[in-house]
């Protein structure tokens, strides 16, 4: 069994997609806690809703590349729109962070909001 920590972020029907989001996930992995979530300006593109972003805590039998394409079939069974800009609105946006104990995405150490979501999971 694997043990990862996903950040999440969502800035359309934002509340919405991440309960649902979890539910689907729940479906095929042991979902674990999540942490608070927290109201983030969007970086890149900035004339777009604000986005909510957290991190949640997830168990897998998947390895990693198994359970990152896994993650990239969920943000497209919810409707994510793949042709929209990098930084563009976003049904859902999944990223493991923590794989096994082991930070593995650099956002977490230049993004403030993504750090403390996941420090609260640690």
């Amino acid at each position: 069994m694997n043990s990862c920590i996903i950040g999440i972020g969502s800035n359309i029907n934002p509340k919405e997609n991440i309960k649902r989001m979890l539910s689907l996930l729940a479906k095929d992995h042991r979902v674990g806690r999540h942490s608070s979530w927290v109201k983030t300006a969007p970086i890149g593109i900035t004339d777009q809703d604000d986005f909510m972003n957290g991190a949640v805590r997830v168990e897998t039998h998947h390895d990693i590349d198994e359970f990152r394409n896994y993650l990239k079939r969920l943000e497209d069974r919810m409707g994510r729109d793949r042709t929209l800009p990098k930084f563009g609105p976003r049904v859902i946006d999944l990223d493991i962070v923590v794989w096994n104990g082991e930070i593995i995405d650099e956002d977490y150490h230049t993004r403030d909001f993504l750090r403390d979501s996941v420090n609260q999971l640690l």
